[in-house]
């Protein structure tokens, strides 16, 4: 790849376009807008994107990176506009970027103390679902009768939200850190209990029957090979489990929590402090998309031989 073809895209224009408007058109909205930490932020936002572009070998690595950013550029623009710059938008419901922007800077260690309480329970309960559901889908599916009755009884329970059964775990569990975790433990199990007996009853009856003249034991065929062969199904299960499990916290956590992003965003709306409430809800996002980047490059990991 050529340094031209490497530097000189459309995303560095998108730049300069969010830097000349920050600079040339004057502020009109009556609020603070922090034009300043704006045009830092996407001062750093550019150099850092410029060094990672230097280490990126594969153009579509780059072309993604860049489309990204690019992204978060005209996003950028676009907000500035229309609150900084036009006062279009009502500036007390939506703070100009560079106001959200300093408000995070101002809130940083209350929020990373609230991103961990938030992740911590949703890998918690994560886990321990996954830990559960794989083994006994696994053996459920194996077990061709056992399989075929589960899966109706699957359809059952995970037509039912889990966060009706918030009412119960705080009647019956000590904390609410602990009802999260039961809940965020609902959401996830029956995806993934359901994911992993679809990838056991899918697997190619060839793999099976070759492994079986090879008097190839139980427990070596579940976790060998029927195992592997069903991670695409159990990954997708648990895609759908993790993207329930943020949805559900956030609710659980606006309802009755203490901490965690879903109680930062409802106890300012609640006062009506919406630059802190649109920076909650960003950081939410960014949370999620970084959590699930994570969970997919393992998947990719994991799933390299399938290549």
């Amino acid at each position: 790849m050529t340094q031209k073809r490497r530097f000189l895209r459309v995303t560095h224009l998108l730049f300069l376009v969010l830097l000349l408007v920050q600079i040339i058109l004057p502020d009109t909205s009556a609020k603070e807008t922090n034009t300043g930490t704006l045009i830092a932020f996407a001062a750093g936002l550019e150099i850092l994107t410029l060094a990672v572009s230097l280490f990126i070998k594969k153009e579509e690595s780059l072309s993604l990176l860049l489309d990204i950013v690019g992204f978060i550029y005209v996003v950028l623009t676009v907000w500035s506009l229309a609150t900084a710059k036009f006062h279009v938008l009502n500036d007390l419901l939506f703070p100009a970027p560079g106001r959200v922007l300093a408000q995070f800077a101002e809130d940083r260690q209350k929020i990373l103390v609230n991103i961990v309480s938030s992740v911590g329970i949703t890998l918690q309960g994560f886990l321990l679902a996954a830990v559960v559901a794989i083994p006994l889908g696994l053996f459920l599916g194996w077990n061709a009768r056992l399989g075929g009755a589960a899966t109706y009884i699957t359809k059952f329970f995970s037509s039912i939200p889990p966060i009706v059964y918030i009412p119960y775990g705080i009647a019956l569990l000590p904390t609410f850190r602990s009802v999260s975790v039961f809940v965020i433990f609902l959401a996830t199990f029956w995806p993934v209990f359901a994911g992993t007996m679809s990838g056991v009853l899918n697997v190619d009856k060839r793999i099976i029957d070759s492994a079986r003249v090879l008097n190839v034991s139980k427990p070596e065929m579940l976790f060998s090979i029927i195992l592997p062969a069903s991670l695409a199904q159990i990954f997708l299960g648990c895609n759908q489990g993790l993207s329930v499990s943020f949805i559900l916290l956030t609710s659980a956590e606006m309802i009755g929590a203490r901490d965690g992003m879903g109680y930062y965003v409802k106890y300012y709306s609640d006062f009506g402090d919406y630059t802190r409430t649109i920076t909650g809800l960003l950081v939410i996002g960014i949370v999620v998309i970084a959590v699930t980047f994570a969970f997919n490059r393992l998947q990719q990991h994991l799933l390299r031989w399938r290549k």
